[in-house]
């Protein structure tokens, strides 16, 4: 259990109580759930299985913020409960206003992640020098989405923090 979060079984109560408060018990039940994966998310619907999931990473010791994505992702629910589309749409934008949402985008911030890996991989293409950098071993057969030549992995051992002015002048030099 992270600490400053709810553990499970409170979220389904406060799942159960927004419910009630806010949607007159119209949305099915969803189990809910941490995702400790999410890097860019601070929380997902799905329908079948109706599930909702909410990042540890970004909500740990927030409890507004998870209130509103937690009810964010309930409104989602709602709407595809109703037969509604489930999207950003005014519909989503006016039950947010009911419910006192403030704006259907997070402030994730800059949040550390829970487990952090030593093992990094950079991402290169020859032909048009595109990088990206990524936690997992890369597959062997990728391919450049801009030139759709293949990619090469590199593997890197060491990170060490770089002075940008430094870098800079030697850089220039």
């Amino acid at each position: 259990m992270v600490p400053g979060l709810p553990d499970v079984a409170e979220l389904q109560l406060l799942f159960a109580q927004y419910n009630l408060m806010y949607f007159a018990g119209e949305i099915p039940s969803h189990r809910i759930a941490y995702n400790a994966r999410f890097a860019n998310l601070a929380g997902r619907v799905t329908y079948k299985p109706p599930l909702i999931e909410l990042s540890r990473k970004h909500l740990a010791g927030k409890p507004d913020e998870l209130r509103e994505t937690l009810l964010h992702e309930m409104i989602h629910a709602w709407l595809h409960a109703r037969g509604d589309k489930p999207g950003h749409t005014p519909a989503f934008k006016k039950k947010m206003r009911e419910i006192g949402l403030r704006s259907i985008y997070h402030d994730l911030g800059r949040a550390a992640p829970l487990n952090e890996s030593a093992k990094r991989y950079i991402v290169r293409c020859e032909k048009c020098t595109m990088e990206v950098l990524r936690k997992r071993k890369p597959s062997p057969n990728l391919v450049c989405a801009r030139c759709r030549k293949h990619l090469i992995a590199f593997e890197v051992v060491e990170m060490r923090p770089v002075e940008l002015a430094r870098a800079a002048s030697r850089a220039q030099g």
